[in-house]
């Protein structure tokens, strides 16, 4: 054992992150498809999200994956008339989207929550007033979103019936991606740094927009625009010609219940891959036993007679100590952290030993 501490000077400690990515993907036949009944999919009785998991919600194996749920600002056009034709859970939906609103984009000078800005910038009046919302499990998000590497697969144009595997109604499949992300992502969130979603790379330009996505949040922001004819409204089979007609977007932004506005995110739904990030913050402690440092144990058993057992009966031989085991203190000299050495480390006055310890966390 030790019988002396040394301090750590300013070159001893270094500190170092690293980022670990991994491939995440969920695939549309989890979402809608895949357990009889949509048994993988949880609803509420407040009827404000619904929960999408990767085997039925009851089994203890299920993992949570995302939720889904829509709204809209107010003034947005889809409240209804002054004669109290409003929509149907009209203050839920326009609580929904300025509860994300007022998380995700900041409160303007006067205090007030502002609307989701197309192009990110908040300056002018192109706005998302009507938004799918879909939260993705910190199970999948880790720390963050790898910027650049979102990409959903999206039907733009559906009119399949709900709770068939036959889905030859969905039509005009494109690949949403956050494509340039990597380096032109936008800041002024107070959750921290977000993308914006284009159709193609080919369309990324602020203006194009169709949506963002919050990195450190794991929040996809969708306009409601990117749908033309929303899927299950009022339990209607959306393969009939009357009800693509009839449920066309701005119906089912006022005539559907969140629920089946969820139901229609779903069944649109063919893909949604992308990266996780962890970040893996390390400190390095570079121990350093110098020549004349660490040569000597206090351990009873070092001696016998007063003589250095590892010294033999040799009275001209070099002390000599192992080395086993590092220990971190603070500067009270209590111990916070060990660190074991694979083999003993011989340590006498004519060599000196660098441990490094590392810590991750």
């Amino acid at each position: 054992m030790a019988s002396t501490f040394k301090t750590f000077l300013s070159n001893d400690i270094a500190t170092t992150k690293t980022l670990l990515h991994e491939a995440i993907p969920v695939t549309g036949t989890i979402v809608s498809g895949t357990y009889a009944g949509d048994a993988n999919i949880k609803t509420f009785s407040h009827g404000m999200f619904e929960s999408v998991y990767d085997y039925p919600y009851l089994s203890s194996s299920a993992n949570h994956i995302f939720d889904i749920t829509a709204g809209y600002a107010t003034g947005s056009g889809y409240e209804g008339n002054s004669l109290g034709d409003l929509s149907e859970q009209n203050s839920k939906k326009v609580n929904i989207y300025n509860q994300f609103a007022q998380v995700l984009v900041p409160y303007d000078i006067s205090g007030n929550i502002q609307q989701f800005d197309r192009d990110g910038d908040l300056t002018d009046g192109d706005k998302m007033d009507s938004c799918y919302f879909i939260t993705l499990s910190r199970l999948l998000t880790k720390d963050e979103i790898k910027k650049g590497s979102f990409r959903f697969t999206f039907y733009m144009n559906c009119t399949g019936t709900v709770g068939l595997l036959n889905t030859g109604g969905r039509i005009h499949k494109t690949v949403l991606g956050d494509y340039g992300a990597a380096t032109s992502f936008k800041v002024n969130s107070p959750t921290g740094e977000y993308g914006l979603i284009y159709t193609s790379s080919a369309a990324a330009n602020a203006s194009s927009s169709v949506g963002h996505i919050y990195y450190q949040a794991g929040v996809i922001v969708l306009t409601s625009s990117i749908v033309k004819n929303q899927m299950p409204m009022g339990g209607v089979a959306l393969d009939s010609p009357a009800a693509s007609l009839t449920n066309s977007l701005s119906s089912s932004f006022r005539s559907g219940t969140i629920k089946e506005i969820a139901d229609g995110v779903r069944y649109a739904f063919d893909d949604i891959e992308f990266n996780n990030t962890t970040e893996l913050n390390s400190t390095m402690y570079f121990c350093r036993a110098n020549t004349g440092e660490y040569n000597y144990s206090s351990n009873p058993t070092y001696l016998d007679s007063s003589k250095i057992v590892v010294k033999g009966n040799n009275a001209f031989e070099e002390p000599v100590s192992y080395i086993t085991t590092v220990g971190l203190y603070s500067a009270d000299n209590e111990l916070l952290a060990t660190a074991k050495l694979s083999e003993p480390l011989k340590k006498a006055p004519s060599n000196e030993i660098t441990l490094r310890v590392r810590l991750d966390y």
